[in-house]
Formats: structure tokens, C-alpha cells, sequence
């Protein structure tokens, strides 16, 4: 097999427009192939060689550089001084000098290793394009087509890249169809293998609060922000949301008029999963009784402060009736609403407190009728003393 250069120049215009890479930098990659093929097919493995690929005369000009030295130990990349200047007449030591070649066309051998090195140079090139294009995304919600649906993974395509969404990235007991077209977060770039992968996600709390923000312009404008996000995907979520903003009310403002801001995010989430939308407070005894979404709360105490590092505690209190709404199915409840606020939530009914304040005032009682018995008694005594 051999590479005539007029057809490789024809290939070269080719790739450029099939590949979406510019012309420019697919000659640069012909010319390090062709570079790498004369080395394989005259030169030697060692040797600096460049190539420049002439577009108009349909020609390859081959320099091999070598390093001026005075005395010569690798003939590969070295040459005398009496040599360099037979080349160049004012050719110095510690300089280089070039040998060139011209050449039409390569050899079998030389067609070859051209070939690879433009292959994989290509998908190099493709894959940083690629990266450079898909790195500014990362975070932001885009739409993908469903290509193929597995068991646990769920291929896609962004453009002319590929995607997978694992099943820990899924919205789980979410049906997904091949040629169906689903928003998803970008939430990372697989740089192994031979090909870029987009790593997609539809089930964090980042997801969620895009699809808000898609949805409320005034978190765009600042007037609202999502402080909290507390979700187990598919099955509820809860969102803690204030303004700094007067008269704003941040809750009202996300749920939007009937209800249609957080209706549409449900209808991307799915409506099995309920979303709270929640008052943030920096009191963390108030931010702690929002959250757990109910009006009957009695008391809320904080036992030990959360930081940044670890979670803190609190001890809450409700009425033994609201006791299994307050903690939710399966403790649900009161799990997100410690994610959302940072704190160990323990809660109880009144009736469970209310034995110990009862025992305490019979106690009391119980000494009260005793001290006054004593004192009728002490009375009776004197009254019936003789007099002296």
C-alpha cells in the first residue's frame, strides 16, 4: 500500500468537514504522522524529524534536524561541525542544522504507520475538542436521547458525544424508552477509554434545584434562594427556601399561582415524589419545626448545636395523635428533615413527658395533705393539754 500525497490532501479536506475539526489542526496531525512515517521507512527511531505538508504542489518537504557537536556519538541526531557546514556555511557548534528530503508518495511500510498515527491522533484531537467543548457544562441540565436501556445503566447521547446514566444516578422506578429525549444534569466527564463519557444524573438535589431555577425567574434575580435540599429521588424531596427581599414570600413564590411552578417540576421528577417546600430559618429551633412540615409542634430542643463537621441534636415534641405524621413512613419524614437541617432529630409524644410531670405534682400533694395533717394534729394536742 502506498500514500499518494495529492490523495492524502484530498482526505486531509475530507476529515476536516466529516470530523467538524479544523483544517488547520488536521494538517498538523498529517504532519506529525508523516513525520513518524519517513522516521519508520528511511530514518531512525530516534531521530528529530518534522514534516511539512505543501497543499499547493501536492509535495511532503522531510527535515531531519541535528544537533551540532564536535565530537559526533549518536550519528542518529548528531553532526560534525566539517559536516554542518557542508550543509549550512555558518553552521556553529551547539546549534542545529536541517537535512531535507522531498517526497510524492510513502511506501507500504511507511502508508501504514501514517495511517495509525492519524487514527489515533484524531481521536485525540476528538476527544479534547470534546472535554473543551462538555467542560463548561458540567453542573447544568441539558437534554440527552436514550439510545439503549439496561439493567443497570442507561445509554444516551448529547450531541455527537455519548452518555451513561448508572442506577445510582437514576430516579429510581423511573421507566426510561429508547429514543425517548429526558433532561439530565451533567454531573461529570469520564476522561478513560478510548472515547470521552458523559456521566448524567437525574436523581441528586442538584437536579432539583436546576429544574426550580428553570422554573422561578426570581431565583435568577436573587430575590429567592434555595438554601437546603433534603431528597430521596422518586419518593420525596424537601426544599428550604428564603428572600431577603420585603414582602417577598419565598415559599409562595416557588410554589408558584395554583401551584404550576412546583407542578411542573414534579411532572419532570414524577408525581410519586412529593416536594415540601419549606421556610429556612437560622434559628435552628424554627428551621427544625418547619421542616418537619407541621403545625403542631410543641416544643423543640436543641441538646447539642450542629457544625459544619458534625451533625447536632435536637428533641422534639408533638402530640401523641401527630406522633407517626411527624416521624413519616419508615422514618422518612424526620430523615430528610435532619439532612435538610444538619441535626439528629429525636421526637416524642406529650404523653410520653406527661407521667413524669403528673408523678412529680402527686408527689407534692402527697407531702402538702401530709404537712397539713401533721399541723391539725399538733393543734389537737394543745387544745387538749391540762393549763398549768
Amino acid at each position: 500500500m502506498e500514500i499518494d500525497i495529492k490523495e492524502l490532501i484530498i482526505v486531509l479536506k475530507s476529515l476536516a468537514e466529516e470530523k467538524n475539526i479544523g483544517e488547520d489542526l488536521i494538517h498538523g496531525i498529517i504532519e506529525q504522522a508523516l513525520a513518524a512515517a519517513w522516521r519508520r521507512d528511511h530514518g531512525e527511531r530516534d531521530q528529530n524529524v518534522r514534516a511539512t505538508l505543501n497543499l499547493r504542489h501536492g509535495s511532503v518537504d522531510i527535515y531531519v534536524i541535528y544537533d551540532v557537536v564536535e565530537e559526533v556519538e549518536d550519528p542518529a541526531i548528531q553532526i560534525s561541525l566539517a559536516d554542518a557546514k557542508e550543509k549550512r556555511a555558518d553552521a556553529e557548534v551547539g546549534q542545529t542544522v536541517e537535512e531535507h528530503h522531498n517526497i510524492t508518495n510513502l511506501g507500504r511500510v511507511a502508508a501504514q504507520t501514517a495511517k495509525q498515527v492519524i487514527l489515533q491522533r484524531l481521536r485525540e484531537t476528538e476527544k479534547e475538542i470534546i472535554l473543551a467543548e462538555y467542560e463548561n457544562k458540567i453542573g447544568t441540565i441539558m437534554s440527552a436521547t436514550i439510545t439503549r436501556v439496561d439493567p443497570k445503566l442507561v445509554r444516551c447521547e448529547i450531541g455527537r458525544v455519548r452518555g451513561i446514566m448508572p442506577a445510582s444516578e437514576q430516579i429510581p422506578g423511573e421507566d426510561y424508552r429508547v429514543g425517548e429525549r429526558v433532561r439530565v444534569l451533567l454531573k461529570e466527564i469520564d476522561r478513560e477509554g478510548r472515547e470521552p463519557q458523559l456521566i448524567l444524573n437525574r436523581g441528586n438535589t442538584d437536579f432539583l434545584r436546576l429544574l426550580f431555577e428553570k422554573e422561578v425567574p426570581e431565583m435568577e434575580s436573587g430575590a429567592v434562594v434555595i438554601k437546603d435540599i433534603a431528597r430521596e429521588p422518586g419518593v420525596r424531596s424537601k426544599v428550604a427556601v428564603t428572600s431577603s427581599v420585603p414582602n417577598v414570600d419565598p415559599v409562595g413564590t416557588l410554589i408558584g399561582g395554583r401551584g404550576t411552578r412546583v407542578q411542573a417540576v414534579n411532572n419532570e421528577v414524577g408525581e410519586a415524589e412529593k416536594i415540601d417546600i419549606i421556610t429556612w430559618d437560622d434559628d435552628p429551633q424554627k428551621y427544625i419545626a418547619s421542616a418537619l412540615s407541621s403545625n403542631d409542634i410543641i416544643s423543640v430542643t436543641i441538646a447539642v448545636e450542629a457544625t459544619e463537621e458534625t451533625a447536632g441534636q435536637a428533641k422534639v415534641i408533638v402530640p401523641k395523635d401527630q406522633l407517626s405524621v411527624a416521624i413519616g413512613r419508615a422514618g422518612q419524614n424526620v430523615r430528610l428533615a435532619g439532612k435538610l437541617t444538619g441535626y439528629d432529630i429525636d421526637i416524642v409524644d406529650d404523653a410520653a413527658v406527661a407521667p413524669k410531670v403528673t408523678g412529680h405534682k402527686l408527689q407534692r400533694k402527697e407531702q402538702l395533705e401530709e404537712s397539713l395533717l401533721k399541723a391539725v394534729e399538733e393543734t389537737q394536742s394543745e387544745e387538749e393539754a391540762p393549763a398549768e
